[in-house]
């Protein structure tokens, strides 16, 4: 039973907490990378054009964390997202390319596939009752297989200005383009969550699906809604990764789903759906670029970038499903609940994740000033 809070009561600290929890947990993560790397490698780090390259990286993202907020919000998972960014890239490079569309045109028709890829997602997941995972994952090999079949292993390239322009232009004294789509798009994101039905309704539809199709809510509606922008924000990011490598193929993008999901969830965003963060998941995209970035830095491989990521999920999901819990605070307060040990366990294990973290990126620090032969 809901508990009421009397005007002048104290409120308990997880009360305080709560609205910023979404939020506490990346930026706290953020604000350990940069101590790290202050000590480190600031030299490297802290330059201009390695903090450009973390924002290039970020923007890449943000229109897919946008859009799959609102999907995992709603209790859905899309894993086709990067072969409808590689697909629909491909589409536009071939209508620019070998049949002289212009690039406006070309975008415009790459974002409308995407939008149709979308939509034909949410009915292969409302009418057909297939589950999201299952569903979005087929689709996925639909759309890459249909995206190798149309580019026959080539690699398109060298594309007009304008498009170089969207994927890594940048205004003379301000900041990048890609960047400016990207936070635009989460604004946009801000709104429709916070200021439309579309928002609270996917809020409530996560929440309790049956209870919100009692209460006249078309479900399956929004759910199509949900994917359709997923699709269209997909091909947004496929044109942008085009224009930022001035070229494309078939196979382009093929991490984009996990990792626009685990920025998402480590935003604070549930997987079990009716909590949403537009602004946690700003913070999560940056998070990781900015972690990603910092083990590049230090020279560490790309495998090891992987494991710290999952390491990174992991520890954020545990966190977030601890401190959702609504009676975590009893009757003896937040400070109480910690000495739990169900509580106890979880902080043992941030302790150890954090501390493999600390471990791989010193590691990679003290590699890094390793003296390399020359031949």
């Amino acid at each position: 039973m809901a508990t009421t809070t009397h005007p002048g009561t104290p409120m308990k600290l997880s009360e305080r907490i709560e609205p910023f929890l979404a939020i506490i947990g990346p930026m706290v993560m953020i604000l350990a990378i940069l101590l790290f790397m202050g000590v480190a490698e600031p030299a490297r780090y802290f330059r201009l054009s390695n903090l450009n390259l973390i924002l290039l990286d970020a923007a890449l993202y943000m229109p897919m964390a946008m859009a799959m907020t609102f999907v995992i919000t709603q209790r859905g998972i899309d894993l086709s997202i990067g072969s409808i960014a590689a697909l629909s890239s491909i589409v536009m490079a071939f209508l620019i390319k070998q049949y002289g569309f212009s690039t406006p045109i070309a975008i415009a028709f790459a974002l409308m596939l995407g939008a149709l890829f979308g939509l034909i997602n949410g009915l292969v997941i409302t009418k057909f009752k297939v589950p999201d995972l299952i569903g979005t994952l087929a689709m996925d090999l639909v759309y890459r297989g249909l995206a190798l079949v149309i580019a026959k292993g080539l690699v398109l390239a060298r594309f007009p200005d304008l498009m170089t322009d969207i994927g890594r232009g940048q205004i003379p004294g301000f900041i990048p383009v890609p960047v400016i789509i990207g936070l635009l798009t989460m604004a946009l994101g801000y709104w429709l969550l916070k200021k439309t039905y579309f928002g609270r309704y996917t809020v409530a539809i996560g929440s309790n699906p049956e209870a919100a199709e009692m209460t006249g809510i078309a479900v399956d509606r929004y759910k199509i809604y949900a994917y359709v922008l997923m699709g269209a924000s997909a091909a947004l990011a496929g044109v942008m990764l085009t224009g930022k490598l001035n070229a494309i193929q078939a196979t382009s993008a093929p991490y984009f789903n996990l990792h626009v999901i685990a920025a998402v969830v480590v935003g604070g965003t549930s997987l079990f759906g009716g909590r949403a963060s537009m602004l946690g998941s700003l913070a999560g995209v940056l998070l990781l670029s900015m972690m990603i970035n910092a083990l590049v830095t230090l020279r560490i491989e790309f495998f090891w970038q992987s494991v710290a990521s999952g390491v990174v999920i992991v520890s954020s999901v545990a966190l977030y499903t601890w401190l959702q819990k609504k009676d975590r605070d009893g009757a003896k307060g937040f400070v109480a609940g910690l000495t739990t040990p169900e509580s106890l366990r979880l902080l043992r294990l941030c302790g150890l994740t954090g501390g493999g973290l600390l471990l791989l990126l010193l590691i990679g620090s003290l590699l890094s000033g390793a003296p390399v032969a020359s031949g």
